[in-house]
């Protein structure tokens, strides 16, 4: 179990986060745990939570990717008269 300080916590948001994909993280401020932070994956198996299509699509990022597309002109048309 990792113990930061609420000071050293702000000085270093990045090492808490590496931290807690590997164990929970407890911050403490004037030597009382206060909060405690740990990876998303962690937290659902916890809470008995499983990722949904809704999770996936929310995600950052999801939304920029393109899917491929093809270069290959395409008409319904052409479909219907055997090409």
């Amino acid at each position: 179990m990792k113990v930061l300080t609420s000071r050293e916590f702000n000085q270093d948001v990045s090492q808490a986060k590496r931290a807690a994909r590997l164990e929970p993280v407890f911050v403490t401020d004037r030597g009382r745990p206060t909060h405690v932070l740990m990876s998303v994956e962690t937290y659902r198996r916890l809470s008995g939570q499983t990722e949904t299509i809704v999770d996936l699509l929310a995600m950052p990022g999801v939304a920029s990717i393109d899917p491929p597309r093809s270069t290959e002109t395409w008409s319904r048309w052409e479909a219907e008269d055997g090409g």
